[in-house]
């Protein structure tokens, strides 16, 4: 009731529509079927320019909602099954149950630990629900906030970047002075033909850079590779947000070894690689270097949320409740 349709979906004429012909009035959506809708839009496209392998991502994305599914049938074992293998897909040495609930819970180095929280908290509404209240509802709001944070939302942000074409969007980006001194690619899939215009880019535009936003961008190793001499030679950097891409372990060692130039990166504090195919924890040298670079700071965090509440805007935008308690974020964990 009242929800506007989109372009595109409208009938293609005024007088009413034949019964049962796309006009079948449906039960309103899930907010988790809602994100977890646009993850498979999204995934479908970014598939396409990647050999037809989906990211990362999309893979976790859809064994959170066959988990959530699991648990509404009560099949407890299948459902942790689906929680181990969740683990291992994102990187977790470990598939204990022990070692996550306690041993991974006193990490200072995890590269992601709101989606670390997020899965402890899942483990112990598998393995020992609570009989009052409703456990159900709880489990279905940490899925929630687990399919948010591990999706492409920084590029729902961008107002129609689902309808319009990649090289539109970067091209868009590549002009003029960055906006707000960030250069936010987030959400376009790249090239390597593409990294040569980026390349040129960060380097022209060096002086006015403190934030570059790669999410969700399909970079590999090999990508991040042929980048890396442009960013680490921004001087005002601060921000490099990596996460939701497809770098490896490997990636690591490059880094590190770039990071212990004190000339390189030399105003970076936080470089997000979380949700990427198997980094889970960063190693010791990494955030020392790191460190050096901004003593003043307390904790180190190894991840930021920008953004959370966006969501609501677009759940908004699609007629879905705007209830501020059912907002994915709401009780999102603190950053350690």
């Amino acid at each position: 009731m009242g929800t506007k349709q989109t372009k595109g979906c409208q009938p293609g004429s005024a007088g009413e529509s034949p019964p049962g012909h796309h006009r079948k009035k449906a039960a309103p959506r899930e907010r988790g079927d809602f994100l977890a809708s646009l993850v498979v839009k999204s995934g479908e496209k970014f598939g396409k320019g990647a050999g037809g392998s989906l990211p990362p991502y999309h893979r976790r994305i859809c064994m959170i909602q066959d988990m959530l599914l699991l648990v509404k049938q009560g099949k407890q074992e299948e459902a942790t099954e689906l929680l181990k293998n969740l683990r291992q897909d994102l990187g977790m040495e470990s598939t204990s149950l022990d070692d996550v609930l306690y041993r991974y819970a006193s990490f200072r180095n995890l590269v992601d630990p709101i989606t670390h929280d997020l899965i402890i908290s899942l483990a112990r509404y598998i393995h020992c629900p609570k009989p009052e209240g409703d456990s159900l509802g709880a489990m279905e709001k940490l899925c929630r906030q687990l399919t948010y944070h591990l999706s492409p939302h920084s590029q729902w942000r961008r107002q129609g970047i689902m309808k319009r074409k990649p090289q539109s969007c970067l091209k868009a980006v590549l002009m003029g002075k960055p906006q707000d001194n960030t250069v936010d690619l987030s959400g376009i899939p790249l090239t390597l033909k593409d990294l040569e215009r980026v390349t040129s880019y960060l380097e022209h535009s060096s002086e006015h850079i403190d934030t570059v936003e790669l999410c969700f961008t399909e970079l590999t190793d090999e990508m991040l590779l042929q980048l890396l001499p442009a960013l680490c030679g921004l001087p005002r950097l601060t921000t490099l947000a990596l996460n939701g891409n497809r770098l490896t372990k490997a990636i690591l060692r490059d880094l590190t070894e770039t990071l212990k130039d004190p000339k390189k990166f030399p105003s970076v504090t936080w470089i997000d690689l979380g949700n990427n195919v198997d980094i889970f924890s960063l190693p010791q040298p990494f955030l020392v270097s790191l460190k050096r670079r901004c003593p003043k700071q307390g904790n180190l965090p190894t991840i930021l949320e920008f953004g959370e509440g966006q969501v609501s805007d677009l759940e908004g935008q699609e007629g879905l409740g705007d209830s501020q308690e059912e907002s994915p974020n709401c009780c999102l964990p603190p950053v350690p």
